[in-house]
This record gives structure tokens, sequence and C-alpha cells, in this order.
């Protein structure tokens, strides 16, 4: 079943998980994994953020949904977890009545591939539960940024507009102050409890939906333990009788061991995303997480000795040929990955955290010996490493500011329904559609027939989410190993002082940090050399890093550290 939080935040390219990883891994088994930038300020101005005593009067009241038990609770930031078969005559209710009035309510949001006709079964269905008549405005998820920047700036705002938080540069986060409704009065406080569902969303999530001082969005939660998973073919590791690594020289043997060029097998993918986490590195993620308070002094994570040793480390392996040819064309999140993975042409790879199920359900019928596992990221010299938490909430949901009140109770009320937990009628209807029609449950195993993969995909999941979900009745083995990675990684994951802050720098600042992705990718691929990123931290310093920090320490002073 669906995960609505395999969170993708932890340095790679954000929006091409959802673009590629979950759109492929939904048309396959009949589910899609949602994973989830900047933005907000204090007092309605463009800049900073709202935390501390101000935010408290602004967050709805938690209230812990009781609708259902999860199998593995949460734990250390994890993702509840759901193994057993799904059966759909004990399948609870959250929403027992229509909230919504009738009314009509057009959504703007990103989708990827192929839009479903408006008066599709799926959206028939999912309007006459909530009692609210919503029209799709679905755009390409892969141009997105510039249709939301056309509509931000035109007086013709749709009722709803999805932004996820990788869309959120330039000129947005202050569009996004400017042209969306304050929806506080509805759901601050105790008022929420109108809506039992999103009253059941954690407190961090609604605490990154605060934009301009005002609560603006409607969240999609997401676990902050960094979801970047290295993973391997544990078919072939416990075949050849290697052992999974547990240090940074570790790897490099076994990378030697494993490759053999003439057979055309490699090590590894280009792993560093794993690196900066094995080696402590401060998340690139978010302009916000990248800095952390070190000796009393705002460093950012360019500037620290272990960016540069996990760049030096990720370079070594692609020097020593244990890197597949593929990854040292370009980017690495320009590869895909998963046939010549499947191939066994390599071994280990880091991605999200939605691949561990999705590449086990691509093969299960057609290579039943394939077994993906995510190893434990290790501390680069052995032991544990030091993650940074990613945030947790990327993808939101706004009201126009131009809307009624009518039409803010419908949204609220369509919210409600698609946060509902796992386990729920509700959830069901929401990610799979209509029994039947969209989906069939074979063995308590719920799958997306063609119809419901190309109708129901993209749409309601996106306006909010419930808590964090893993859900896997199909591969419990995975569902179970997937929460319990994010159980031991969270236990040695921390908060960095802005974390889950929505924070929007001063435009003049906003490029500034622009080069550095493309920079790590020349590193280590041989293209550029550390001494060039010194010099690239040095300029970056002078034209406005210092200035940067001293603006970032303000915040610090003004509003506290959120780190743990």
């Amino acid at each position: 079943m669906t995960p609505n939080a395999d969170s993708a935040s932890s340095g790679p390219s954000r929006r091409s998980f959802l673009a590629s990883t979950a759109v492929a891994t939904a048309a396959v088994a009949g589910g899609m994994p949602l994973l989830a930038a900047c933005g907000g300020s204090d007092s309605g101005s463009r800049e900073g953020t709202t935390s501390g005593k101000d935010a408290k009067k602004i967050l709805p009241a938690y209230v812990a949904g009781n609708v259902v038990t999860p199998d593995i609770p949460a734990k250390n930031g994890s993702a509840v977890g759901f193994t057993s078969k799904v059966d759909l005559a004990t399948l609870k209710t959250s929403v027992p009545k229509k909230l919504g009035k009738g009314g009509k309510v057009t959504i703007m949001s990103p989708f990827w591939g192929s839009p479903p006709k408006g008066d599709n079964a799926y959206y028939t269905a999912m309007n006459d539960l909530t009692g609210v008549d919503v029209r799709w405005q679905n755009q390409d998820g892969n141009t997105y940024d510039q249709k939301l920047g056309a509509v931000l700036a035109s007086s013709d705002v749709p009722d709803v507009v999805v932004i996820p938080g990788w869309n959120m540069g330039g000129k947005i986060p202050s569009a996004i102050i400017g042209k969306f409704a304050d929806l506080g009065p509805h759901l601050s406080g105790d008022a929420v409890k109108e809506y039992p569902n999103l009253a059941a969303i954690p407190t961090d999530a609604w605490q990154r939906s605060i934009f301009g001082g005002k609560l603006r969005g409607l969240p999609m939660p997401a676990s902050y333990v960094p979801n970047i998973v290295p993973f391997y073919r544990k078919d072939i590791f416990d075949k050849e009788g290697y052992e999974v690594p547990t240090s940074g020289d570790e790897f490099m043997a076994l990378a030697k061991d494993i490759t053999n060029a003439k057979a055309k097998r490699w090590a590894c993918g280009d792993m560093k995303w794993t690196a900066f986490n094995a080696f402590g590195v401060l998340s690139g993620s978010e302009k916000a997480l990248g800095w952390n308070l070190v000796d009393g002094k705002l460093v950012y994570r360019a500037e620290t000795e272990e960016y540069l040793e996990a760049l030096e480390w990720t370079r070594k392996l692609f020097a020593a040929g244990v890197v597949h040819p593929d990854f040292k064309l370009g980017k690495s999140q320009a590869v895909d990955p998963s046939t010549k993975f499947a191939a066994g042409e390599f071994l280990i790879y880091n991605n999200d955290m939605s691949s561990w199920w999705g590449q086990q359900a691509v093969q299960a019928a057609q290579n039943p010996d394939f077994e993906i596992w995510g190893m434990d990221v290790f501390g680069h010299a052995g032991g544990a490493p030091t993650l940074f938490a990613t945030n947790p909430a990327n993808i939101f949901a706004f009201v126009s500011k131009n809307a009624s009140e009518a039409v803010i109770r419908d949204v609220l009320a369509v919210a409600n329904v698609t946060a509902a937990p796992y386990g729920t009628k509700e959830y069901m209807l929401t990610n799979y559609g209509v029994e039947g029609t969209h989906y069939t449950v074979k063995d308590g195993v719920p799958t997306k027939n063609d119809k419901g993969n190309i109708e129901v995909v993209n749409a309601y999941v996106m306006v909010a989410g419930p808590a964090p979900t893993i859900a896997r009745p199909d591969f419990p083995d995975i569902g179970k190993g997937a929460v319990e990675w994010q159980q031991r990684m969270g236990a040695v994951t921390r908060k960095t002082p802005f974390y889950g802050m929505q924070i929007t720098e001063p435009t003049r600042y906003t490029n500034l940090s622009n080069d550095f992705e493309q920079l790590e990718d020349d590193v280590v691929r041989g293209r550029k050399k550390i001494s060039d990123v010194q010099q690239a931290v040095s300029d970056w310093k002078s034209k406005g890093g210092d200035k940067l920090r001293d603006w970032y320490r303000k915040i610090l002073d003004d509003n506290g550290s959120a780190a743990n």
C-alpha cells in the first residue's frame, strides 16, 4: 500500500523523485509513494521566519488520532509502519459525515504524466465523499516553476494552489505571503478539532506551514530522518559472501573486491549522498538546514572539513574504477540506476527510500531471486554516523486570499479526508480509488488496475497528508525493514538550529550557493579539484556569505534554536 511520506530531501534534486521514482513505482504496483524550501517570515514581512512564542499562538492543537493502531509505532522520528494484510471489511471510518457543503473548488497542482479526464470515476467518488465539487487544473510537474510564476503574477489565482518546496525559489515565497489566505482562524489552537484528521498532523509539519507570520499552508508531513538509503543487492551479497561495510575503508575494500570491469560488474553508483551522511555533512536539501552552530559560531556546510572529506572519499571511489561507467557521464541524479542495478552490473547505490519497495515491486515477477536491502549509514571511521534532520514537510496546498469563507471550509473538508490515516475507508479511496473500478484486493494486497494507474495519481494526495506512514502489505519485510532503518538512523539524527522553520532569505542572497552542486559533481568525477571548492567557498564568503551568516545569526538570536 502507498505511503504518504517517503520524503525526499537529503541532498539530491528533490523534484526528480516525484517525477521519476514515485511515478514509475506507482505504475507497477498500484501505489504512489509521495515524497515529501523556503518561505515564511515574521509580522508579514518578506524575510525571516516565525517560531517560538509567536508560532505557538498560530499552530493548531495536536490531537493524536486513535482510529487506527499501526503495526509499528513511530520512534526516533520514523514513520508509523503497517505490514498486515488489508481487509476491506474492517476498514475504519475517520470522517463520519461530510463536512463539505457542495461548493466548487478549483485546485492547481503539479502532475507527472498525462492527466485523466475531469469527470473520471475517481474524482467523482472523492467529490461525493468530501461533499465538495473539486475541479483539477493539473499542470506538468517538470515545468511547474514557470506555470507557478505566471499564475501567481496574475490576478486569476485558482482557489487552491499546491506548491512543493523545490518550486519555492525566487519570488514565490513573497507571492505565497501576498496571494494566499491565513487559515489560522479555522485551524489555530482548538479550532482544528473540527477537522480531526488535520488535528492529528504532527506539529512540526504545521510549523513548516507558517508563511509571513500566518498559517497559510496545508502540509504533507514527512519523517525528518534523512531519506537517502545506501541500497545493495542482498541476494548477490549472500551468494558471494560479501559483508555489509561499517566504515569508509571497509566500503572501499569491498568495492575493489566486487569490481570486475571485464565481467561488466562494478561495485557502486555515485555514493556522494551517502558520503555526506557518513562524514556528518550538514543537509544540502534546503538553504537554512545548511547552517549549524559550532562553538558559538554559525557555520555553513560548504565551509566544513567534513564536506571536503566526503567529496574526497567519493572522488577516490571514481578514481579507483569501482563506480559504474554510467555515473561518470554527468550528475548523479541524471542517471536512472534501476535497470543496471537489477541486472547486477553494480551492487550498491544510494537513492530515496521509496526505491526500496519500488525496485522490489518492479522485479518481483520477472526476477524472483532479486532482493534489494538498505544498509545502515556507517560513520566514515566506523561506529555510528552523525546525521542531520531534514524538514518535516515539503509540499503544501494554499488557499487563495480571495476565496470566500465557504470555499475555505470546503477546502478544509477535502483536506480532512485526504489526511485520513492508513487503515481507513478515506485513505483507501484517496490513495486507491474505487474497489473494482480502480483496484482489487488479492491475498490482502490492494493493486491498481490500468484504470487506477491512469486516474488515481497526483491529485487528492497533494492537498494534505496524514502523519508519515510506510505501509507494505505486499512486501511486509520491506515495510518493517524501512521503518526500523528510520528508527536506527533517527537515533543518531540531530536537529540543527533552523530545523522546521520556514525561512525566506533576502532576494540578494537567493543564488549565492547555486553553483556548489555542480562543483561537487565535477570534483568527485575528477574534473575539478578540492582546491576549487575551497576557492568557491572563499568567493561565497566575499560575495555575501559572511553577511548572510550575520542575517541568519539575527534570526537565531530573535527566535532561538530548534536544535536538540
